[in-house]
């Protein structure tokens, strides 16, 4: 068990100043913060993305370079100074093999998520993530509707695969499931890139201005939290208590379901979380890809439940396949 010492010197915060393009910034942070965080924060004064930077700072050497690595674990002092070195996205380039890569993912047992929920630390990133992050909403919350958060790498585009037109890295049947779902979901896009590719992309699939639908509200990668598993791993993940602590009156864990390809990402709402099957290729697989078609009749059944959260979503194939068979008998 960590001594109180040890959990007051991890919660503490620190205030750094960061040089940069000849100006300085003021950055607070904590111990038990990472350093992907710390980089999240300078993105936010600067707009430099945290893939962008490179901080100095004297007698740490190459350890900056590690996201994962906690600031705890480093020699700063309150009021250290700090430089770094980034350039901003002004003239994004939006061929898909410049766009970001995540890394794959890693396995995490459910237990493990149980326990990455629960662990104290993870709750207090989340309380602050809420105080700092506001999410600015596109369309109006509904009430009465449920939520549909989505990723959008190997979720609904393909954004490695090389392509003279960005449709044609588009998951088919996406204009179509947006439409159906739209009757009974406000949806929400959530990124693990900057707002501004998201924009691009989402605009270039016409996704923000189709009158069929509305997007309720677009996350980037500003919203996420960097949080410790019980094996000791250190990731981002996106936790859907923000939204719900800024929506309350809409949105909860029982009307709330996040597709994602990477299990990591809802691994602090585990009970809402639906990996979807990635889009890859998409040269090969545009034509047989059925994924959106089989999964719009999977939500617009569970619509009419009480309560999402107590489903199993790892069988969600089989419920679909059920629930179509029983309308054909009925």
């Amino acid at each position: 068990m960590a001594s109180s010492a040890s959990v007051s010197a991890s919660s503490e915060e620190i205030t750094l100043t960061v040089r940069w393009s000849g100006k300085e910034y003021t950055v607070r942070v904590c111990g038990d913060d990472s350093v992907g965080e710390l980089k999240r924060r300078i993105c936010e004064l600067t707009t430099v993305l945290p893939s962008r930077q490179k901080l100095l700072y004297p007698k740490v050497g190459s350890k900056l370079n590690d996201d994962s690595l906690f600031l705890s674990q480093l020699p700063f002092k309150s009021s250290s100074k700090m430089t770094m070195i980034g350039t901003t996205e002004e003239d994004i380039i939006v061929d898909p093999v410049e766009s970001p890569e995540i890394v794959d993912d890693f396995e995490i047992g459910e237990e493990e998520a149980l326990d990455i929920k629960d662990m104290e630390v993870n709750k207090r990133k989340l309380a602050k993530r809420i105080n700092q992050f506001k999410v600015g909403l596109q369309s109006p919350c509904r009430k009465g509707k449920k939520l549909l958060v989505l990723d959008i790498d190997y979720t609904l585009f393909d954004h490695r695969s090389p392509a003279e037109n960005p449709l044609q890295l588009m998951r088919p049947y996406l204009h179509e499931f947006l439409t159906s779902v739209y009757s009974e979901y406000d949806i929400m896009i959530w990124s693990a890139t900057s707002m501004k590719w998201i924009k691009v992309k989402m605009g270039q699939l016409g996704v923000l201005d189709n009158p069929n639908y509305k997007i309720t509200a677009l996350l980037d990668h500003m919203a996420m939290i960097t949080v410790q598993s019980s094996s000791g791993g250190v990731f981002d993940c996106k936790p859907l208590g923000l939204i719900w602590a800024q929506f309350p009156e809409f949105y909860n864990a029982s009307n709330t379901i996040m597709f994602d390809d990477l299990r990591r990402n809802f691994v602090m709402n585990p009970q809402n979380g639906l990996i979807i099957k990635p889009f890859r290729k998409a040269h090969a697989n545009r034509e047989s890809d059925q994924e959106l078609v089989k999964l719009t009749r999977y939500l617009l059944a569970i619509a009419e439940l009480d309560d999402l959260s107590s489903l199993d979503h790892n069988n969600w194939e089989l419920f679909a396949e059920y629930n179509a068979k029983r309308r054909r008998h009925t």
